[in-house]
């Protein structure tokens, strides 16, 4: 596949490179849009579409989002705890330890007004291309139109995800169009499956590393169905993102280790020294920057680290749950695929050396407190998924990894749910089994939407663990009052015995006196103020419980 690399800057002005584009680009801010600039040249089209794919790096959730890792999606959740109050810009603790929200506004999720500035953005571009593109030829028009519905529909998509509801603007509006109801949800839904539909569609068949392609809007379609309930749509989605090329690739570390992994729908890919993120300062164990490490004196924040709630969640090899009294004695050795691939424990080896989680050891766990960032573990746990064993350089140079936004497996999953939202268990089952087989885990046999149901929302806690799911998912299922709300997430306290045996003990990672708040009102967060008070067809009354 062709190599594309994109390059993002500043919000404030966004562009975009690749080295398939040979002509210089010379084209005004992206806040400022040109259609003598943007129009010019097929490479000036490419760069203005591709400012756009600025809005889905820095809101798709996982490595790479932006230079702090500030939308890290999972840390919100019971599955990972981030070790800083509030330093490096990050909200994750503050905002459900000290119930943050407010009728105002989302508070850190708060995304109307720049979601609706990219909307227009992307209305604009689709005006004027049949018109102004039609120089460069009815197949490079349809095509790039097509991409740019998939990005407004994913910014839609967001939009629906944390508040709801929203305004359909389809159009470049004016003064004039300021006043605008709130949509129906349906409606909604029916404008993004339409954009989807036309991006899976028209999308040129072969597009370069880094761009949409057709099997990416499906996928994203078949995300988008589960939100919207429409279990036909996310089976239909997913079978066609499958047909454009969707796979499982067969090794599951692989996905994370290997650029050009085939189950990939769409990465973000890094250039060191160029274009890069912090995710080796924010993911790596901290003594990876200890003296023996193989990056003494290099900066490791460690913040982001897995609880015990996911740690325990992976099954044995042999399918079977874990447990501390079964497994307690020498709770890492024999577990399931995934684990190794996604967990770096005590005792795991790493970079010629071994992780030592324990209390005093090289990566130790510290108790979790409010006064700032601990810059090691507070559950014993480090996330390996988005670190790559044995890279140097991005202690000088930064962080290169790639950041995946969908792969393959999340469809599936999709499909999954899907399947068993309708009563298809035996259709469930089979495909909750392709996930489970790549990792040699025995096949599942629910027969009833209970049984099913819990073994889906295992499967997508662990399968994608780490990847900016697991809190939105708990939001979709109204799960997260029940998992998030006056609890405690935890770690795991390792101390060494003088025989050099190792005692556990599960200990909160939340800090003295600290416990999550989730209220119901968080399924469906508060319009902003800003809006109701300028728009004269939206009213007080028209914002969502509880705001």
């Amino acid at each position: 596949m062709k190599k594309f690399v994109l390059i993002f800057f500043a919000a404030a002005s966004l562009t975009a490179c690749s080295d398939w584009i040979n002509e210089a680009l010379d084209i005004d801010p992206s806040d400022r849009y040109s259609v003598t600039s943007v129009w010019s040249t097929e490479g000036n089209v490419d760069q203005y579409l591709l400012g756009l794919y600025s809005y889905v790096k820095e809101n798709h959730g996982t490595v790479g989002c932006d230079s702090n890792q500030s939308a890290y999606w999972d840390a919100y959740s019971d599955i990972i705890k981030s070790n800083s109050w509030n330093q490096y810009n990050h909200p994750y603790n503050t905002a459900f330890l000290q119930n943050s929200f407010s009728g105002e506004s989302a508070g850190v999720f708060e995304c109307w007004s720049d979601s609706y500035t990219r909307i227009r953005r992307c209305n604009e571009f689709l005006r004027d291309a049949p018109v102004y593109g039609a120089k460069h030829g009815d197949k490079f028009v349809k095509s790039r139109m097509a991409e740019m519905k998939c990005l407004r529909a994913y910014i839609y998509f967001r939009l629906m995800k944390i508040y709801g509801k929203c305004i359909i603007r389809d159009a470049v509006d004016g003064p004039d169009q300021n006043d605008k109801a709130l949509a129906t949800p349906d409606e909604v839904w029916d404008f993004i499956e339409a954009d989807l539909r036309d991006a899976g569609s028209n999308i040129r068949a072969e597009q370069p590393r880094g761009r949409i392609t057709r099997a990416f809007a499906w996928g994203l379609l078949s995300s988008a169905a589960l939100y919207a309930e429409r279990w036909d749509l996310a089976i239909e989605a997913a079978d066609s993102c499958e047909a454009y090329g969707g796979t499982l690739d067969p090794i599951y570390a692989n996905v994370f280790a290997d650029i050009d992994s085939p189950e990939h729908l769409l990465t973000f890919e890094f250039v060191q020294n160029k274009l890069t993120h912090r995710g080796d300062v924010f993911f790596r164990p901290s003594g990876d920057g200890a003296e023996g490490g193989l990056h003494p004196g290099a900066n490791v924040y460690a913040v982001f680290n897995p609880t015990s709630e996911l740690v325990d969640s992976y099954e044995m090899a042999d399918g079977t749950p874990f447990s501390w009294a079964a497994n307690g004695a020498d709770p890492y050795t024999g577990r399931e695929e995934r684990f190794y691939a996604s967990i770096l424990y005590n005792g795991a080896p790493w970079e010629g050396r071994t992780i030592e989680t324990y209390d005093g050891g090289t990566d130790k766990i510290v108790e979790f407190n409010t006064s700032g960032a601990a810059l090691t573990t507070v559950t014993g746990y480090y996330l390996r998924k988005f670190i790559t064993e044995g890279q140097t350089g991005w202690e000088k140079y930064g962080s290169d990894h790639f950041g995946i936004v969908m792969r393959f497996a999340e469809v599936v999953l999709n499909k999954v749910e899907a399947y068993a939202q309708k009563g298809d268990f035996v259709n469930a089952n089979l495909q909750l089994n392709r996930i489970r087989q790549r990792v040699h885990l025995p096949d599942k046999s629910g027969a009833d939407l209970a049984t099913v149901m819990a073994d889906i929302k295992h499967e997508r806690m662990v399968e994608l663990a780490g990847e900016g799911q697991r809190f939105w998912d708990l939001r979709r299922w109204k799960d997260a009052v029940d998992v998030i709300n006056q609890k405690n997430f935890h770690g795991c306290w390792i101390t060494k015995n003088p025989d050099d045996s190792f005692t556990y003990k599960q200990v909160s990672c939340d800090g003295a006196g600290m416990i999550h708040t989730f209220l119901p009102s968080y399924y469906a967060f508060a319009l902003p103020t800003s809006e109701i008070n300028n728009n004269n067809l939206i009213s007080p009354s028209d914002n969502n419980p509880g705001w």
